[in-house]
């Protein structure tokens, strides 16, 4: 498979798990999330669409750039390209457990695991190719600031 086909291959699977993740949270934005307390800071629901499309997009490219690295550095692609796996399989688990569930305590607690993964990841990738980690820090940032909206919304419903 060449290099672009493998950087689009990536990004179609980022977006397919944005996009299943995405059902699960749709049932709980018209029920549940709009009563419960949440912070002033707390984004308006149509930011959320367009920021995480952009950040499964640059999520894939990253995978496809180091998944392009394979011949020259197996071992290592491969741990990054699981981390990847485990850090996206997270993100989809998250959004069942806070809308599917509507379990904010182990939302909370995933969350953190979560950003963890996705940290090793960048860390994984900076050491095959530096452009690719790059793409992560923005998912870093945004993850980050999940985390800590999702510990103020347990902390005001608990």
């Amino acid at each position: 498979m060449n290099k672009y086909l493998k950087i689009i291959y990536c990004v179609a699977i980022c977006l397919a798990v944005g996009y299943l993740s995405s059902n699960v949270t749709q049932s709980s934005i018209t029920t549940w999330y709009p009563e419960i307390k949440k912070p002033s800071f707390n984004p308006p629901n149509w930011v959320f669409a367009p920021v995480w499309t952009m950040l499964f997009i640059l999520m894939g490219i990253a995978a496809g750039m180091v998944w392009n690295k394979l011949e020259t550095n197996k071992e290592l692609v491969k741990k990054g390209l699981l981390f990847f796996t485990a850090q996206l399989l997270l993100n989809a688990l998250w959004s069942y457990l806070f809308f599917g569930l509507n379990n904010i305590l182990l939302a909370l607690i995933e969350i953190i695991l979560l950003w963890l993964i996705i940290y090793e990841t960048y860390h994984v990738f900076k050491q095959i190719d530096k452009r690719a980690s790059y793409l992560l820090i923005p998912y870093l940032a945004w993850v980050g600031f999940a985390t800590i909206l999702t510990g103020s919304i347990f902390w005001l419903n608990r």
